[in-house]
């Protein structure tokens, strides 16, 4: 079994003055840096007084479900023998919310795949099944991770 550890530095770049003196006296304002890759601007969500122009920690969790399974599609794939020349995905995911907390219920990923083998369009089905059994991340939370997806035959390149 192999261990990977990841880290990164965060930090909350919304003090206003006073602090955390009243619930609107902060900007949920928060700065992600990891070494060798871009900035990420961080806020909560419109609801929780989060700016909607940065990423918040719900967006970020269906963008790690959605990478993650594409990734290991991709891999699935080519064990298989598919070659896929086009994936896009439009994820949704339901949270419910009590008092101050809460948890995600459901998630729905909606993939759009295109293979160049008409043939391995049935066969994308059992590998969507196979990359969700896969998925680190999927396997690391505690609600369903669905799968709505579609596949399309289409040219190379």
């Amino acid at each position: 079994m192999a261990t990977h550890t990841y880290g990164l530095d965060l930090t909350w770049t919304g003090n206003q003055g006073t602090g955390t003196s009243g619930y609107r006296d902060y900007s949920r304002a928060v700065l992600a840096r990891s070494a060798g890759r871009p900035d990420l601007e961080l806020s909560a969500d419109r609801p929780f007084r989060g700016d909607p122009g940065r990423w918040n920690p719900e967006v970020l969790l269906l963008a790690a479900l959605s990478e993650c399974h594409l990734l290991s599609l991709l891999h699935i794939a080519v064990s298989h023998g598919v070659r896929v020349t086009a994936y896009t995905d439009s994820p949704l995911g339901w949270m419910e919310q009590e008092g101050v907390g809460g948890r995600f219920t459901r998630v729905l990923l909606r993939p759009r795949v295109t293979v160049t083998d008409p043939a391995h369009v049935e066969l994308m089905p059992a590998l969507h099944r196979e990359a969700g059994q896969a998925c680190f991340i999927a396997s690391s939370v505690s609600f369903p991770v669905e799968h709505d997806p579609v596949t399309l035959a289409g040219p190379a390149g």
